[in-house]
């Protein structure tokens, strides 16, 4: 049994500010709506430098001790077949400087907590805060079965 696979590295990162998150407005169609900034990890670079540079590209801010707190994947599919898997390693942090930006990733927005569900976000942003939120969870997988994809919080 081959136990390697293709893999795909990527962050996001949950910025707050007391009851104030940063999100993006993001205009790619395969994830398109509000969401948390990130991307992908280059190769030879660390999780943590990954996060914080996506950060400085997408936001404009210099994030400082982003923690990690959880993981999301999903499967790497090409015709319905699984080809390999697709890792998110989610981050939080309180501690930035700088000015903010936008990217042509999407347009960056402070959002009160409160008005979450006021604004067109992507289907997935409510779990995505629930692993990066609740200490009792680290992990978002979406899983296809009978053909559908299923998500699974852990």
């Amino acid at each position: 049994m081959n136990r390697t696979e293709t893999v795909e590295l990527t962050t996001l990162c949950l910025i707050y500010d007391e009851d104030m998150i940063l999100l993006q407005n993001r205009v790619k169609k395969d994830w398109k709506g509000f969401t948390l900034p990130g991307g992908h990890v280059e190769p030879g670079e660390s999780i943590v430098e990954a996060v914080i540079r996506e950060m400085k590209e997408e936001t404009g801010l210099t994030i400082k001790h982003p923690q990690l707190c959880g993981v999301k994947q999903f499967p790497i599919t090409d015709n319905g077949q699984v080809k390999g898997r697709y890792l998110v390693f989610l981050f939080r942090t309180n501690q930035f400087e700088g000015e903010l930006v936008s990217s042509e990733e999407g347009k960056m927005k402070w959002i009160r907590r409160d008005a979450l569900t006021s604004v067109p976000a992507v289907n997935d942003l409510d779990e995505l805060l629930q692993v990066m939120e609740q200490d009792d969870l680290t992990e978002f997988q979406y899983v296809i079965e009978d053909g559908k994809w299923q998500s699974r919080l852990f």
